[in-house]
């Protein structure tokens, strides 16, 4: 099933069930009028929203529109939790040499994760604000999941049957004012600005036999500017799978329906020139830190830049058929002037 949120109809926006080919859609109000209150009454809703989706997949569900993805906010505009792991833990290797850091052993055994301000999400198509160049822009690719109802203590495989739905992120970092804030010893709040989902949010079954240990192995294609920057697998070297990282979060404390779990930028081991990148004959990188990192460990220092205004990017993942699963992730930096205000809602 596969579900989307459209921006009319209130601050948590309008929920709506979108066809497989991701052409037509239609609203679900006599269900849930948002997918929180969906996942609120997931045992309820559930059912009956896979009902209308099979009949836009049949071309037969009364209501239906033109789905515009343009027109999307992310699935849950809004959510009552966002913890974004680094369950890649190549990529978090990468940084810590690139500052000749030795990576501690139980990095390996014990999830990396930091709490995002999930009060403001923004949509899919909306601009990246930052208000200069200097803070270092820098995109995410990642994948990220949303939650039913967890109980504290739940072990991992009591978490795996509470995924609900899977989508896309872009967790934008604004890496110059990152060693700064980690300085202080308490974590990213300044360095980490809204981020963005994908369109589509689905249910896992959705990717069949591409869903399976509670990871997604499809390659996640990033663009920059139109030229194709990344497309690591996003299951190969994920060390630490969904339930791992779900059940990291409720150690301590419940988790609610509606919480969103990321996997972190999404990394694969290479070697050779820079990593290697895709004009080298690598799959490339889902954040430009990373390659700046293989750049400074083989050179001495980074070569390529971080984002600039009016640089575009894109992030989608296709299907065996070539065909979009979760819609894309397609954002310009930009400066917010006095009109807009840095606003996207």
């Amino acid at each position: 099933m596969k579900l989307a949120t459209l921006k009319h109809g209130g601050r948590d926006g309008t929920l709506v069930v979108v066809n497989r080919a991701l052409t037509h859609c239609r609203a679900v109000p006599a269900i849930a009028r948002t997918l929180q209150a969906a996942l609120d009454a997931w045992d309820i809703c559930e059912p009956q929203l896979q009902q209308v989706y099979e009949a836009l997949n049949r071309d037969a569900s009364p209501g239906a529109e033109v789905f515009d993805p343009r027109k999307c906010h992310s699935p849950l505009p809004r959510a009552y939790q966002w913890a974004d792991g680094s369950a890649y833990v190549n990529h978090v290797e990468l940084v810590r040499r690139a500052r000749h850091a030795e990576l501690p052993p139980e990095f390996w055994t014990d999830p990396l994760m930091y709490q995002g301000g999930s009060d403001s999400f923004v949509g899919p198509f909306d601009a990246i604000y930052a208000l200069t160049e200097e803070w270092g822009i820098d995109l995410e690719a990642e994948v990220a999941v949303i939650t039913g109802d967890v109980k504290m203590g739940a072990g991992s495989d009591q978490c795996a049957p509470a995924i609900r739905l899977l989508m896309l992120a872009n967790d934008v970092s604004l890496r110059n004012l990152i060693p700064a804030e980690l300085a202080k010893g308490f974590g990213f709040l300044q360095s980490k600005p809204a981020t963005a989902f994908s369109p589509i949010a689905i249910t896992p079954d959705e990717l069949g036999a591409d869903w399976h240990d509670g990871r997604v192995h499809r390659p996640l294609t990033v663009h920059i500017n139109g030229q194709m920057f990344g497309r690591p697998d996003a299951g190969s070297d994920m060390v630490f799978n969904f339930p791992q990282l779900i059940a990291h979060v409720a150690k301590t404390r419940e988790i609610e329906a509606g919480s969103i779990i990321g996997s972190g930028t999404v990394s694969n081991k290479q070697g050779g020139l820079h990593g290697s990148s895709i004009a080298t004959g690598g799959v490339g990188y889902c954040c430009l830190a990373e390659v700046r990192m293989y750049e400074t460990i083989e050179t001495g220092k980074p070569q390529t830049p971080f984002l600039i205004f009016g640089d575009t990017v894109r992030i989608e993942m296709l299907d065996r058929d070539g065909k979009s699963i979760f819609g894309a992730i397609e954002q310009q930096v930009q400066c917010p002037s006095p009109d807009n205000a840095g606003t996207n809602n």
